[in-house]
């Protein structure tokens, strides 16, 4: 009967402060956050394209090269071009006739008023000289081909013989091991970045009730483990909500890929299969979760101020910041020491975790593994509420236990 009063209690205040965040005007402004940041991110971007692209307008490649070699050496630039996507295609190839001071002729091509030469080519091909400027090395390497191109349709006597290949899309059965890596690392960073943007917030939950003094009307009704364990979990579905909101729009955004960008997202298949890759991904972003949230959310109870939450929020981030470093270092050799480390640390456990659910087709480490972190989210909600019980309601301060003195 204690136990089902104990859910009970613990059911009403993660509705209490699940309604306490959500219906207020800044979970508004907290929810369209990313669209804000995506924003400014694209008006950025853009202004920034803009910009490049005005100046990559006017930037040329140069070749001088007598009349009867030009258009062997345009050929050349024609069938070259065809293996580079269009924003990664070189400058625009201009030929120039020779000079009878054919390399003052080149020298002086760099300062032309109507175009920006970044490379200049000039002399037998068998032997050609090519300037370049400080951002011409690849163009200069463009043009050596383009010359060895042009010598090889000059010595046939023509042009280079035509090629018609036929072309066959094929699609793997299953992922490389460069896609499932890849998707380790992706599994690894989404779970990183879910919690470091929405597990930040429960260091605060408890300085609004210490400071009008509500924390003590609930200690006194409920236990404080039900105090503790119903902030975490009302926390919890505000980043579901949130999650969820955004994972419904970013599904609808998926769908209208184009089926080139839907490949390269084949690839990334995970080698325990993406039904399970999903739910376990979903258990270990609820794990890490609970187990930062109710870490933090001890450290925040011990704060009365929003001036000591600012200061806890450094530590808090590099303490992340960590765990998402350990694992990364686990990922490049997933039987070393450091990987076992990683997924035995509790706090880091989530992330490594879902690292190998991509990169390993092994079920019953994952049944362990959150096992092991649902206990040790129940031991941290039970060490924070004692630590409060003690350190704060016992004594009547409202200072955190790192700035009091013993008597």
């Amino acid at each position: 009967m204690s136990t089902r009063r104990l859910i009970r209690q613990t059911i009403t205040i993660a509705r209490r402060d699940f309604i306490a965040t959500v219906f207020t005007p800044i979970f508004l402004l907290f929810l369209f956050a990313p669209l804000i940041m995506v924003a400014f991110s694209t008006i950025g971007a853009m202004g920034a394209q803009q910009a490049a692209d005005h100046g990559s307008e006017r930037v040329r490649i140069v070749a001088i090269v007598p009349d009867a070699v030009a258009p062997a050496i345009v050929e050349a630039d024609r069938r070259a071009r065809k293996v580079f996507r269009r924003d990664e295609e070189p400058p625009e190839l201009v030929t120039r006739t020779p000079a009878r001071d054919v390399a003052a002729q080149a020298r002086a091509t760099f300062e032309a008023a109507n175009f920006d030469a970044t490379a200049v080519l000039y002399g037998p091909l068998d032997r050609p000289t090519i300037l370049y400027g400080p951002r011409g090395a690849r163009t200069a390497d463009y043009l050596t081909v383009l010359a060895g191109g042009a010598l090889a349709a000059e010595r046939l006597g023509g042009t280079l013989p035509g090629i018609t290949p036929t072309k066959i899309a094929f699609q793997r059965q299953r992922a490389t091991q460069g896609g499932q890596n890849q998707t380790a690392f992706l599994a690894v960073f989404g779970v990183f970045f879910l919690t470091l943007f929405l597990a930040g917030q429960v260091v605060g939950t408890m300085a609004e009730e210490r400071s009008n003094k509500v924390i003590e009307v609930l200690a006194a009704a409920v236990p404080l483990e039900a105090v503790f364990l119903g902030k975490l979990l009302g926390m919890f579905g505000v980043a579901v909500l949130f999650i969820g909101f955004w994972g419904t729009v970013l599904g609808q955004v998926t769908s209208l890929l184009p089926p080139a960008l839907g490949g390269v997202v084949g690839e990334l298949s995970p080698a325990i299969g993406l039904p399970m890759f999903v739910v376990l991904f979903v258990s270990y972003f609820t794990m890490a979760y609970l187990l930062l949230g109710s870490v933090f959310l001890t450290i925040g109870a011990q704060a009365s101020t929003m001036r000591e939450i600012q200061m806890l929020s450094l530590p808090i981030t590099i303490v992340q910041v960590g765990m998402f470093t350990l694992t990364l270092s686990g990922l490049s050799d997933p039987q070393g020491w450091l990987a076992r480390v990683a997924r035995i640390f509790p706090l880091s456990s989530p992330f490594a975790m879902a690292g190998l659910a991509a990169a390993d087709d092994t079920l019953w480490p994952h049944l362990l593994a959150l096992a092991w972190q649902a206990l040790w989210v129940a031991i941290f909600v039970t060490l924070g509420a004692r630590l409060f019980r003690r350190g704060v309601l016992q004594s009547g301060s409202t200072r955190p236990f790192w700035r009091r003195k013993r008597g």
